[in-house]
């Protein structure tokens, strides 16, 4: 038994059922402090990043393609929220530095451990906790990958009282379950859910809104562009889409609270509907697949293969993994937000 799973129990015990959004953020921020989450076989999962060099090299070319088409302005801020090992930032500023975009690096990240990676991967970086702390003075050009799927999510259920919060409560055995909250929730449920079958679960993320909301906010008034990238669904839907991953394999969502990455999928639709209530423009949520397709990862990987032919088989491994339908291309969304007076941004036409 964690630490962190006895003090729950403890807590539990003596205050009553918590929120399933207080369980998911303390046992995340738990996580990501102690434990070595994202890179090969010895972390618990890989992110796109880590996969190929590929994907930071286009992310990058893509902010410098819809900088430059703004009128490349300066000063110009580059910010990652959740960089990681800092490996999407390496790449990406890489390739923006040889199109002569050099822009101030900033990174958002709490965990100690990951700082002193990402400080090795991109010297002169300055780390912040939050958005708060960004500068104010120029242009920002944003990437968050794989970092609002670990934002705390707030589960509804349908009772057949009405709806009521999913809340975190203790077992006969002490273990964790599911319970439906006293509290009556319906009149935060969208109307077109009121009155769905008993057991039906929807989910929201006030945190994933305020980041998003925070990021439309700045880019209406400092201009700019961001990319969100990670899994999740462009049109509303139903249902628990919670999961734990601990050393590349599913486990239960209650079965080791801190040692095992929570994440669940992230709701475009509605963050789409956020940005846009901050005037700011937003270019569309499209499948990674065809997104990285547009931006020439084919023509980049051919590019790679040739020049080390020994690692050819590797690099189209790297690229399906990437864009494949039935691997990551699908599931994986990119949304993409802009300044009210920036150009469209490639891969989004069809979005």
């Amino acid at each position: 038994m964690s630490d962190l799973a006895a003090t729950f129990r403890r807590l539990i015990a003596s205050t009553g059922p918590i929120s399933l959004a207080h369980y998911m953020a303390e046992s995340n921020a738990h996580y990501y402090a102690e434990r070595e989450a994202i890179g090969g076989k010895a972390a618990d999962f890989i992110t796109a990043p880590e996969v190929s060099q590929m994907f930071g090299e286009l992310v990058g070319l893509w902010l410098t393609d819809i900088w430059q088409r703004a009128g490349s302005p300066v000063p110009v801020h580059y910010v990652e929220l959740g960089p990681g090992r800092g490996t999407l930032a390496k790449d990406a500023l890489r390739v923006m530095a040889r199109q002569g975009l050099v822009p101030q690096v900033h990174l958002v990240e709490t965990s100690a451990r990951l700082r002193e990676a990402q400080g090795a991967a991109v010297p002169g970086a300055i780390h912040h906790d939050d958005l708060s702390t960004i500068p104010s003075d120029g242009a920002i050009l944003l990437v968050a990958n794989e970092f609002l799927d670990a934002l705390p999510v707030r589960q509804l259920v349908r009772t057949d009282e009405g709806w009521r919060d999913v809340m975190v409560a203790l077992g006969g055995s002490e273990e964790f379950i599911e319970v439906p909250g006293r509290q009556p929730m319906d009149a935060v449920v969208p109307h077109e859910h009121r009155d769905a079958q008993p057991g039906t679960v929807i989910e929201t993320s006030p945190a994933c809104a305020a980041i998003v909301t925070e990021t439309a906010s700045r880019l209406a008034t400092q201009g700019g562009a961001a990319l969100f990238i990670d899994y999740g669904h462009a049109d509303g839907r139903t249902g628990s889409s919670l999961q734990a991953v601990r050393g590349h394999e599913k486990l239960g969502v209650f079965d080791a609270p801190g040692e095992a990455d929570l994440s669940a999928h992230v709701d475009f639709a509605q963050m789409e509907r956020v940005a846009a209530a901050q005037d700011c423009r937003v270019l569309g949520t499209v499948t990674q697949g065809p997104w990285l397709t547009a931006l020439g990862i084919d023509q980049r990987a051919h590019s790679l293969a040739q020049s080390a032919p020994q690692q050819a088989e590797a690099v189209m491994g790297a690229k399906d993994r990437l864009t494949a339908p039935e691997q990551m291309g699908e599931l994986f969304k990119v949304m993409g937000l802009a300044a009210p007076d920036w150009p469209d941004g490639a891969g989004f036409a069809e979005a």
